[in-house]
């Protein structure tokens, strides 16, 4: 993220304002976890987040539950319960949104929850009996939520580490794009102003009357 803060010509840093907020935790830990060799193709990336961003809550709810689906089925049994609860957090916000009733999950979360029942069914039992805070899910949820998920995949017994943390990366910069995609679709277009056709032709005329004053001036 520090090079896309360059690219951008904003100071060094790896927070650059150029980039979706929750995408650049995304991208920063997937960086941090990757090998030395992995990383090596994350440059290539670059380029895709400067200027990447959007304001549609929508692609912070996303993005969590991408994280969090993508991982649960094979990090460790204690994340499993803490990635679980994520999720249905994630559906709850995603489900406020879309002014629908809460309880109705995506089928990505089903499928991922019914990969680890013991998880899931602690995850519905300990979130029964909390009060979510809605500002909360944005400013602390979310942003825990793809740290919790990229950290798991590091450290799962898996050989394919690098690949996964990869193509999350990917996955998760294509949410971001359809998302400002789909913005620029709906924005207003200003219309088009019809050219005065009194200014046009007095841009002209000016030289021709000077030309014909100097043509009949007998004085």
């Amino acid at each position: 993220m520090e090079f896309a803060s360059f690219l951008a010509g904003e100071r060094w840093s790896d927070h650059p304002a150029c980039t979706h907020a929750l995408l650049a935790t995304l991208a920063r830990n997937v960086n941090d976890q990757m090998s030395d060799a992995g990383r090596q193709k994350l440059l290539g990336l670059v380029p895709s987040v400067v200027g990447l961003t959007s304001d549609d809550p929508l692609v912070d709810v996303h993005l969590a539950l991408l994280c969090a689906t993508t991982a649960l089925p094979v990090v460790a049994a204690d994340t499993q319960r803490v990635l679980a609860v994520g999720i249905l957090s994630a559906e709850r916000q995603l489900a406020l949104l879309e002014g629908r009733d809460d309880g109705v999950l995506t089928d990505a979360s089903l499928a991922a929850l019914a990969d680890v029942p013991q998880a899931a069914s602690w995850a519905r039992d300990f979130s029964a009996a909390i009060e979510p805070s809605d500002a909360g899910f944005y400013t602390s949820g979310a942003p825990s939520i793809v740290c919790c998920s990229i950290l798991g995949v590091a450290v799962a017994c898996t050989r394919d580490r690098d690949e996964r943390l990869l193509d999350l990366l990917v996955r998760g910069i294509g949410v971001v794009q359809a998302a400002a995609a789909a913005a620029r679709v709906a924005a207003p277009t200003a219309p088009v102003a019809e050219p005065d056709r009194y200014l046009q032709t007095e841009q002209v005329n000016p030289l021709r009357r000077t030309f014909q004053s100097s043509r009949f001036d007998h004085s």
